[in-house]
């Protein structure tokens, strides 16, 4: 992993740890202000998905394109939240979930295509289990958590990004 692709790596992990205390911190949010705050996150990652694609070894292609392909999808939920401020609550919530689940099962497909420590996996397994669970629960549950959607948002945020930094660390040792 070269140092660009660690960089980008703490800086999702620091975003989703900000994201995750803003969340948690902020549970009564408007469904405004939660648009605004988690469409400008989505959106970053995605930036960052993207760039981390781009810059990746391309010694394994599988892992390039999902990366590319996790960071459009996470890019294009951004724009249109942050252009439609209207959105109706339900359609934010799948676009959420959808999200998650997404990025879940991208996660195990570059656990099997990607060659790095056990270490390393067992994080990214960590990190896309949550996901998954996260997406489903909010998917088969939306509206009926109220505060809970938020903190289960924060959480995952907050459970997701020191694993990117644990992961982003691990790699420098490696070396």
């Amino acid at each position: 992993m070269d140092q660009t692709t660690k960089n980008l790596m703490v800086l999702e992990g620091v975003i989703s740890i900000a994201f995750g205390i803003a969340a948690v911190f902020w549970p009564k949010l408007t469904i405004v202000t939660l648009l605004y705050l988690f469409g400008s996150y989505i959106l970053v990652m995605g930036l960052v998905n993207l760039m981390n694609g781009i810059f990746q070894n391309k010694s394994n292609p599988s892992s390039w394109y999902l990366k590319l392909i996790i960071g459009a999808i996470e890019l294009g939920v951004g724009v249109y939240l942050l252009r439609h401020p209207a959105v109706t609550f339900a359609t934010f919530i799948l676009l959420i979930a959808f999200s998650l689940i997404f990025n879940g099962l991208f996660g195990f497909v570059i656990i099997l295509s990607e060659k790095s420590s056990s270490t390393a996996k067992t994080m990214q397994l960590i990190s896309s289990v949550l996901g998954l669970i996260v997406g489903i629960v909010v998917l088969y549950q939306p509206i009926s958590s109220g505060v809970a959607f938020v903190w289960l948002l924060g959480l995952y945020a907050l459970l997701t990004g020191p694993i990117l930094l644990a992961l982003a660390h691990e790699a420098t040792l490696k070396k």
